[in-house]
């Protein structure tokens, strides 16, 4: 009995109509990355595991997918770790390489290697897909394409302050509105910790508070208490819970939550100056909004940190986020190089056009004329006219099979193939053509030039 065939949970196959509107995201937002001045690179699917390992976090570096090593994986194996299953130390021996978690971190170690060849401040660009061994679920996949955009070799907020109005120009450009661009600073969660009392609990902290809009406050606080917070420190964060209102109103609540720490009022100084610069500039259709709890969980950010919400008719998590990474290079060995960058989420960008119905008509670029198969004679007569309309830009086939009439005028039906050529004897010895509209079922016969002209006004 054959085998039924399936695909791994998490991952799709794409059908043509779907790669279609993928690549108009996809070319929406390649075409403003090169209007914002940003390069395009690429890295490898697979990096060495050391250079992805410990660069995300606990949780992170149980989501990246390993690769066992080539040939009897099992002869270098830990036999200590084998024997009492240690499945850490097991894996770093049977497994020198893994897919890649996200595009960041090979683009930071491809700045290190690279280094001598590079201009700085250099603004890159990417989209590739990166794997997560994640629980499959509503817009979250296992394997997922990244739209990233970076800057490195630059500490100035002015980039920040780009980055913003770059992702307007996307969901503009998407139209898609009422989209929320929320912000946070990482150094006013440092400030935070440090004056609840728990800066050694630092990432524990963020990790647990970027939860907040999944799980809701309650169970935060109770992960914190399970991390080894006091709950005396996590008493002293009501303020941080409770804190609402326009974005200035909210830097002047953290003035006085942070009166006592350094960092966190540099933290505040960085988000006044971005949404200063973003209200004398202002957005076409995004709203920036402060978001005080937003932590994103990743431990490289140091400064700004980024989420993008869908509308708020969409029940969807976020489409995009980032940050200032400050030391990242540094693991790599080469410090003072400050970045920044931005993601879009391909999948759930889709997912909200797909549900609102975005999508233009005319994304899905058919094939317009279908040149129906006589003969050889007839067909070779039809090739040098195909050829003339694709030359002018009209997506056309012939037909390969010279079968029944119905057959072809079926296989064009099904397609949605607005028009179909008959080239029949009399057409060749005339050197004509007889073009149906397979939509009004109207048939005209004349010159190539009349052909090209009636479909072109269509």
């Amino acid at each position: 009995m054959a085998q039924k065939p399936s695909i791994p949970k998490g991952t799709r196959d794409f059908n043509p109509e779907q790669v279609a509107k993928r690549n108009y995201i996809f070319n929406t937002i390649r075409g403003a990355f090169e209007t914002f001045g940003f390069q395009a690179i690429e890295t490898p699917s697979f990096e060495n595991s050391d250079t992805l390992m410990g660069k995300y976090g606990e949780e992170g570096d149980r989501l990246i997918f390993k690769i066992l090593n080539s040939g009897d994986y099992l002869s270098k194996a830990n036999e200590e770790a084998y024997d009492t299953k240690n499945s850490n130390k097991l894996t770093s021996s049977i497994s020198e390489k893994a897919l890649r978690y996200d595009l960041t971190v090979p683009f930071a170690r491809y700045v290190v290697q690279h280094q001598n060849e590079i201009e700085f401040p250099f603004k890159r660009y990417q989209i590739q897909p990166v794997w997560r061994a994640d629980r499959p679920q509503k817009g979250r996949f296992r394997e997922f394409y990244q739209c990233d955009a970076d800057v490195v070799g630059s500490k100035s907020l002015w980039q920040e302050v780009e980055f913003i109005q770059l992702y307007d120009t996307v969901f503009s450009a998407l139209k898609l509105g009422g989209i929320t661009i929320k912000i946070n600073n990482r150094k006013i969660l440092s400030g935070i910790a440090e004056v609840i009392g728990a800066s050694d609990k630092l990432i524990d902290f963020t990790v647990a508070l970027d939860k907040l809009d999944k799980i809701g406050e309650e169970k935060v606080k109770a992960e914190m208490l399970n991390k080894g917070i006091p709950e005396e420190s996590i008493t002293k964060l009501q303020p941080l819970f409770t804190l609402s209102g326009s974005f200035e109103s909210q830097i002047d609540g953290l003035k006085s939550i942070l009166s006592t720490s350094e960092v966190g009022k540099k933290g505040i100084e960085e988000l006044a100056f971005i949404n200063a610069a973003i209200s004398e500039l202002g957005l076409s259709t995004a709203t920036l909004e402060l978001d005080v709890t937003l932590a994103r969980g990743l431990n490289y950010y140091t400064g700004a940190i980024f989420e993008v919400s869908a509308p708020p008719n969409v029940q969807m998590g976020s489409i995009g986020g980032g940050g200032r990474y400050d030391d990242l290079t540094g693991i790599f060995g080469m410090k003072d190089v400050s970045g920044v960058g931005i993601s879009f989420g391909l999948d759930r960008i889709y997912l909200v056009l797909e549900e609102l119905d975005l999508f233009p008509e005319a994304v899905n670029k058919n094939v317009e004329v279908l040149f129906i198969n006589f003969g050889d004679k007839e067909a070779l007569f039809s090739l040098k006219a195909i050829n003339e309309l694709r030359w002018q830009g009209i997506n056309s086939e012939l037909y390969p099979d010279a079968t029944k009439m119905k057959k072809q005028m079926n296989h064009a039906n099904k397609r949605a193939i607005p028009f179909v050529v008959l080239v029949g004897e009399e057409e060749v010895s005339s050197n004509t053509y007889t073009l149906k509209n397979m939509i009004s079922g109207e048939q005209h016969k004349g010159s190539l030039e009349a052909l090209i002209s009636l479909v072109k006004a269509k």
